[in-house]
């Protein structure tokens, strides 16, 4: 909103020349007190829209008629098909507030509590990566598990869009860690955990071993 600035004509009263005069001509006519400084404008700052990375079971939901159950959970194994998700959720908000990078090794469940760390494996070609599970999805009958556009490639079947799979859960993510791309000499480290409270979790060491991905 704009704020509109007068000139000294367009106010009421008399200009400042008459009236020194005339406090000049009276005596004991007191020196009229300094302006006082308008205060500074606002500044607007400028507040997150949705908490940063955090971990989260969550409650109940329902999408496209289906309802899924999240859970916390310490072993958890299945074989099911494989679809990626990319450019059109590039730079967005994952579930647990973490940004989505379509050329990080991440993945996407519907259920696993977030970030998780698991182990995929393609059943045609036997390869085999660690991925960070940070968001939910997918969302279409008979998938079990979302990959990052970059983690489809690695296990070689971007180009057909869908893969059986076996995944295996390892443990917790650590939330400061940073995204993996591939090629780096690294695996995401898991933490072995108990959900002691609804908002408490206890950990364990880190269970990680530096090494490369692929497999």
């Amino acid at each position: 909103m704009q704020t509109s600035k007068g000139s000294p004509s367009h106010r009421p009263g008399l200009g400042r020349s008459a009236l020194l005069g005339a406090c000049l001509a009276l005596v004991g006519c007191a020196a009229a007190p300094p302006p006082i400084a308008p205060p500074p404008p606002q500044q607007l700052v400028a507040i997150a829209p949705a908490p940063g990375p955090h971990f989260k079971v969550g409650q109940p939901y329902r999408i496209f008629d289906k309802w899924y159950y999240p859970e916390f959970l310490n072993y958890y194994e299945a074989v099911g098909v494989a679809s990626w998700y990319g450019s059109s959720y590039h730079g967005r908000l994952t579930a647990n507030g973490e940004i989505y990078d379509m050329h990080a090794l991440t993945a996407a469940h519907p259920t696993l509590q977030l970030p998780s760390v698991v182990r995929v494996t393609n059943l045609k070609n036997g390869r085999s990566l660690v991925l960070r599970v940070n968001d939910r999805g997918p969302f279409i009958k008979n998938r079990l598990i979302d990959l990052s556009w970059a983690a489809a490639r690695e296990l070689g079947f971007e180009r057909q869009g869908l893969a059986e799979v076996h995944v295996q859960y390892l443990g917790i993510a650590a939330l400061d860690e940073m995204p993996i791309r591939p090629g780096e000499a690294r695996e995401y480290a898991s933490l072995t955990c108990d959900l002691a409270a609804p908002r408490r979790l206890v950990c364990a060491a880190p269970a990680a071993a530096p090494g490369a991905q692929g497999g």
